[in-house]
């Protein structure tokens, strides 16, 4: 049976497994992200053992041409020789990708979006990132940049925020909703929304009718079977977001695209990036590439 190491390298945490073809996961552990890539590349190898390959998702964006990666909440805002540092360190093959795009391989491997081949992952925490599989192929862009949806332009009235972040993510992730209530983070906007706050239900439903209208946009650009909603946000408020957004979505959305749309919560919430780094690793070893 061929067993790979999967790398989820977070903006926070680190998960690293190893997991076979049945995606079986053994020797879970999750720990800090490194501040450099030295030591991120260091925990790597200290736990890669006997593996067939090993497959790397990081948050920001991989080029696959040059094997350089952009993690600015990681590694500065320099491009750093990632691949390169990974080969060096490590005696197998070695895949990497955007962590985005290995949420949507997971949910196309393991979760709701099991056999689908038109799939969009929307990923909506501290960032907002979106993972395209077109006709069973991972969409990347000419350098690595495909998904960073959390720059779609959704209103109309620039504000300077709007120049790092975009504008999606500065109206709609997990930090806008923090900040329009004074908070440190968005649970304790989300919990006082489920009780009733009248406050903290006008933030959360704005930051929800922004989502719904990224989202439309998303369907109506990609015509997918389905689009998979994940992340922190979604993951403490996404029972309470979802037919609003499903909603939103059929409002401004190109209809027959999404007539034939379902969009669902994440089955496989923070383990969706692990599955679909492993998905990389285990299609490695088959001498494929998606």
């Amino acid at each position: 049976m061929t067993t790979v190491l999967a790398v989820d390298v977070g903006g926070t945490k680190t998960a690293i497994a190893r997991v076979d073809a049945q995606g079986r996961l053994s020797h879970h552990r999750t720990l800090p992200s490194a501040r450099t890539l030295d030591e991120t590349v260091t925990a790597i190898a200290s736990t890669s053992g006997d593996v067939a390959a090993v497959g790397v998702i990081v948050p920001g964006i991989y080029t696959p041409d040059t094997g350089y990666a952009w993690c600015p909440n990681l590694w500065g805002t320099g491009e750093v020789p990632l691949r390169e540092a990974l080969l060096g360190a490590l005696r197998t093959k070695v895949v990497i990708d955007s962590d985005r795009s290995g949420y949507v391989l997971g949910e196309t491997w393991l979760g709701v979006a099991r056999g689908l081949r038109h799939v969009v992952f929307v990923s909506i925490g501290t960032g907002i990132g979106v993972g395209i599989l077109a006709d069973g192929a991972l969409l990347r862009g000419a350098r690595g940049i495909a998904g960073a949806a959390g720059w779609f332009a959704l209103d109309a009235e620039w504000k300077d925020v709007y120049r790092t972040t975009g504008c999606w993510e500065a109206e709609a992730a997990g930090p806008a909703v923090a900040r329009a209530a004074g908070a440190t983070d968005a649970q304790p906007v989300v919990t006082a929304a489920r009780s009733g706050d009248g406050s903290a239900c006008q933030i959360l439903d704005r930051a929800t009718r922004y989502t719904g209208m990224g989202v439309a946009n998303l369907v109506s650009a990609f015509n997918p079977e389905m689009v998979v909603l994940g992340g922190g946000l979604i993951e403490g408020a996404g029972d309470v977001m979802l037919d609003r957004i499903r909603a939103e979505v059929t409002r401004w959305a190109q209809p027959i695209a999404s007539a034939h749309c379902r969009i669902e919560l994440s089955a496989l919430g923070g383990r969706a990036g692990l599955f679909g780094a492993a998905r990389l690793a285990l299609d490695t070893c088959r001498g494929g590439a998606i």
